[in-house]
């Protein structure tokens, strides 16, 4: 496999590794949040907008330095790739 087919590869896993999470919990809250508005047949909008925010900036502060962490080394090792690439040539 060449180098090209493997950074997309890690892309790949990359955006899994930091959109999956977030998707999940999303997920989740809404489910809650559905089950809750149909048992007590409340169907305002912001019960189902202002839970998914909240949840959502908190989780993004808790994960916050995983992703920075794995971003971080990501770009590391595409710019350790660049500079290979550059003495090869």
């Amino acid at each position: 496999m060449n180098e090209t087919a493997l950074a997309a590869r890690e892309a790949l896993w990359i955006s899994l590794q930091i959109g999956g999470p977030l998707l999940v919990l999303m997920l989740a809250v809404g489910l809650v949040i559905a089950l809750l508005q149909a048992l007590t047949q409340v169907n305002e909008a912001t019960l189902a907008f202002l839970p998914k925010v909240v949840v959502l900036a908190g989780a993004l502060l808790v994960l916050g330095p995983f992703f920075i962490g794995v971003l971080r080394g990501y770009a590391g090792g595409l710019f350790q790739a660049m500079v290979d690439l550059g003495q090869r040539g």
